[in-house]
């Protein structure tokens, strides 16, 4: 595909997917010295001398957005005398990726980088405190929307804001709007039951119902939100005890595993890597996707007709209620960093208003600031529903509590491993659901 072709002419981080890669993430690097000298610095608007800044940007399905980064990046360096190399990572593998520069001493100067993420190197001091920055861009451009607010305040984050947002993203739904209403289908599903129907009937070789990713990447953590609109939970309230094995649990198992068992998902599901879904939909290959949206930009540009037979909905319900999520994308700066003042001035640099009302228009964030949500972009199909999602879409974990554990537990992706035991593997669902609670609670129990 052209698409493929265009991300090979840039540096590419890449890799193969999977992995638990945050569990080495230990403790912090020996740099608090560095961080209370930081916190007390503002970005400056011009940085004077020659110096090196290493970032790495969030690669999406998108060729503009992430051309447009990297020039953007290149042009502020150039204006500063700042050298600039940009390593543009798919943002399903970034966990594996950090932990291995982590491990390595080789974090670069900033990088991009989801809440997960976020937590875990704040609660184990390796970013950056960037609260002087947080205010000010949030001063200037009418104040952060409350769930952006929440998701990264410094209650969570070891005492200090350490990550700037710039785009907040959600699933939605999409759906092939020309093979479902001739199976008699022209209203969305409503819950999860209705989507497995909706997929069967539609369902015709070469088109596969469910293009779900049921693998170790981050596309594959939204089977947590599915678990949780079952009833089921990661913990308890208190957010130290795992209680995944449960009937609620089972249900969800038996949900999932009865749609795999019909053929429903397509081969190769639980072992894709973060482009699977966007792949499988493009191609003809899935009646439903659920995508933050850079699927539908890939649409207008490569194929307008499918963009055109192609519905977008809310997340479907379970049993227990709709579960929809709603979280930051964030640049910090690493704890290491030997040029953190001129990382600060380009993160500062990359939240201009005009910058960024161009980069949504084709990279699919919602947005992350009250001045954002009039921009032109945030009234289109998919742009709407993903503001629509930050102002209204359930809190990052909810119905379970937040923490630097949850955030462990979804980057070791246990939820996926435990479908794949046992829609590959053949575990019963007892056996699975011991196997996710024994390793969830040895996350659960590092931290006090």
């Amino acid at each position: 595909m052209a698409r493929e072709r265009a991300f090979s002419r840039r540096r590419l981080v890449g890799g193969t997917a999977g992995g638990a890669a945050a569990v080495a993430l230990g403790g912090g690097l020996g740099v608090s010295r560095l961080q209370e000298a930081l916190a007390a610095r503002t970005a400056p608007a011009v940085i004077q001398g020659t110096t090196k800044l290493t970032y790495w940007g969030g690669l999406i399905f998108s060729d503009a957005a992430n051309e447009m980064l990297e020039a953007k990046i290149n042009e502020w360096g150039k204006a500063n005398n700042v050298e600039t190399e940009v390593v543009m990572i798919n943002q399903n593998e970034t966990s594996q990726k950090v932990s291995a520069a982590v491990e390595s001493g080789t974090m670069p100067d900033a990088l991009d980088l989801g809440l997960d993420l976020l937590l875990l190197l704040s609660t184990t001091e390796q970013l950056v405190p960037l609260d002087e920055l947080y205010e000010k861009i949030g001063g200037a451009q009418g104040g952060w929307f409350e769930a952006i607010a929440g998701a990264t305040d410094p209650s969570l984050l070891g005492g200090a804001r350490t990550g700037i947002p710039f785009g907040s993203t959600g699933n939605v739904l999409f759906r092939r709007i020309d093979v479902l209403e001739p199976a008699g289908f022209t209203e969305a599903p409503a819950t999860w039951e209705e989507l497995r129907e909706q997929a069967e009937a539609a369902q015709a070789e070469p088109l596969f119902g469910l293009g779900l990713a049921l693998s170790n990447v981050g596309d594959g953590n939204l089977q947590v939100s599915v678990l949780q609109s079952f009833g089921g939970r990661i913990a308890d309230d208190a957010g130290k005890r795992v209680t995944i094995k449960s009937e609620e649990t089972r249900a969800y198992l038996e949900w999932v595993s009865s749609a795999y068992e019909a053929g429903l998902f397509p081969p190769g599901a639980t072992t894709w890597d973060g482009a699977g879904d966007n792949t499988a939909y493009l191609s003809g290959q899935a009646v439903f996707i659920a995508n933050p949206g850079s699927v539908y930009l890939a649409l207008l540009e490569d194929d307008p007709e499918l963009a055109e037979q192609t519905g977008f909905s809310t997340l479907p319900a379970g049993p227990a209620g709709l579960v929809s999520p709603t979280q930051p994308n964030v640049r910090a700066i690493s704890a290491n960093s030997q040029n953190p003042d001129a990382a600060m001035a380009l993160i500062d640099t990359l939240a201009d208003p005009a910058f960024m009302e161009e980069y949504y228009k084709v990279a699919i964030y919602g947005p992350v600031l009250k001045n954002q949500l009039p921009f032109e972009i945030f009234k289109g199909p998919v742009h709407a529903g993903l503001a629509d999602l930050v102002q209204n879409g359930t809190a990052p974990a909810e119905p379970d509590t937040y923490n630097a554990a949850y955030a462990e537990f979804n980057t070791n992706f246990l939820v996926p491993k435990m479908v794949q035991r046992v829609v590959v593997d053949g575990y019963d669902f007892d056996r699975a659901m011991d196997e996710a609670q024994q390793q969830g609670q040895a996350i659960y129990d590092k931290y006090p």
